[in-house]
C-alpha cells in the first residue's frame, strides 16, 4: 500500500479479475489458496476470505498457517488442520483424484488396515521431510502458537471453511465480535450542552479527564500491534485439539 499525500493507493491486484472474467490459470499464492482452487472446483470471492483468513493468522504468528511445499503438500496442510474434506465438495472437483484415492483415503497419508477392517490414516512426510499429521490431528489453537482469544479463533475458523458456500462473508466478518471489538464506536446520539462541557479555571489539570474521541478502538495497523492485542485479550479458548486417525465409511468414493 502507498501512502502519496492525503491519498492511498492499494497495489498488486496483478491477477485479480472479474467473476465471469477468468484469464488467469494461476490464481492466489500458495500458502493463501483456497482448497477448491487446488481441487479444480469452482470458486468465486470467497476464495478472498479464506487468503484472509491466512494472513490474519500469518500476522498473529509470524509464519504462515498453511506452508505447503507444493500443491499436494498444500492440501496436506489443510487437512491436517480441518480434517477431510466434504464428499460434496470433491463432486464437484476436477483434480480430487491427485490428492485422494479410489478408497477415500488422502494420498499423502499411510493406511493401516485393522483386524476388524477398520482403517488408520497415519501422517506422511512432505518432499522436504517436513511432518504431516493425519486429517484433523492439529487443533487450530494449536497452529495459531496457543492463541487464548476465542473470538479471533472463532474467526479464523469461520474463514477456514471447506464449503465456500458456508465460509464467512464480508458482510458477516463486519458484523462479527472480534472485529467489532476493535472498529471505532459510533458517537453518542446523546449530544452534550455547551454548559456541560465548561470548565472552571480552578479545575485543575490533573482532575481533566480525555475525551471520548480519544478512547475509541482503532485496527491495528502493525503486525506487532495485532499480535500483542490478540495475545493479550483474556478468555479461555473454546477450541480443542482434534485427533482424526480412524477413517470414516466412504460412501462416494472418488473415481
Amino acid at each position: 500500500m502507498c501512502f502519496e499525500g492525503n491519498g492511498r493507493e492499494v497495489i498488486d491486484f496483478g491477477s485479480s479479475c472479474l467473476e465471469n472474467q477468468r484469464v488467469y490459470t494461476y490464481i492466489q499464492s500458495r500458502f493463501y489458496r483456497a482448497p477448491e482452487v487446488i481441487l479444480g472446483a469452482k470458486y468465486g470471492m470467497a476464495i478472498d476470505i479464506w487468503s484472509l483468513g491466512c494472513i490474519l493468522a500469518e500476522l498473529l504468528t509470524g509464519y504462515p498457517l498453511l506452508p505447503g511445499e507444493d500443491e499436494a503438500d498444500q492440501l496436506a496442510c489443510i487437512m491436517e488442520l480441518l480434517g477431510m474434506p466434504p464428499g460434496k465438495l470433491l463432486e464437484q472437483s476436477k483434480r480430487a483424484k491427485n490428492f485422494i484415492t479410489s478408497k477415500g483415503y488422502p494420498r499423502y497419508c499411510v493406511t493401516r488396515t485393522l483386524p476388524d477392517g477398520s482403517t488408520i490414516l497415519h501422517g506422511g512426510q512432505s518432499r522436504r521431510g517436513k511432518p504431516r499429521g493425519p486429517p484433523g490431528s492439529k487443533s487450530l489453537q494449536t497452529a495459531l502458537k496457543g492463541c487464548n482469544d476465542p473470538l479471533f479463533l472463532d474467526f479464523i475458523q469461520r474463514c477456514l471453511d471447506w464449503d465456500p458456500g458456508t465460509r464467512m462473508t464480508p458482510s458477516q466478518a463486519l458484523r462479527h465480535g472480534w472485529l467489532r471489538r476493535r472498529l471505532p464506536k459510533p458517537p453518542s446520539e446523546k449530544s452534550e450542552s455547551p454548559a456541560s462541557t465548561l470548565r472552571t479555571p480552578s479545575s485543575s489539570s490533573s482532575s481533566r479527564t480525555p475525551s471520548s474521541a480519544s478512547k475509541l478502538n482503532t485496527i491495528a495497523t502493525s503486525a506487532t500491534k495485532l499480535r500483542a492485542t490478540i495475545t493479550d485479550d483474556g478468555g479461555a479458548s473454546t477450541m480443542h485439539s482434534r485427533h482424526h486417525t480412524k477413517l470414516p465409511q466412504i460412501t462416494n468414493p472418488v473415481t
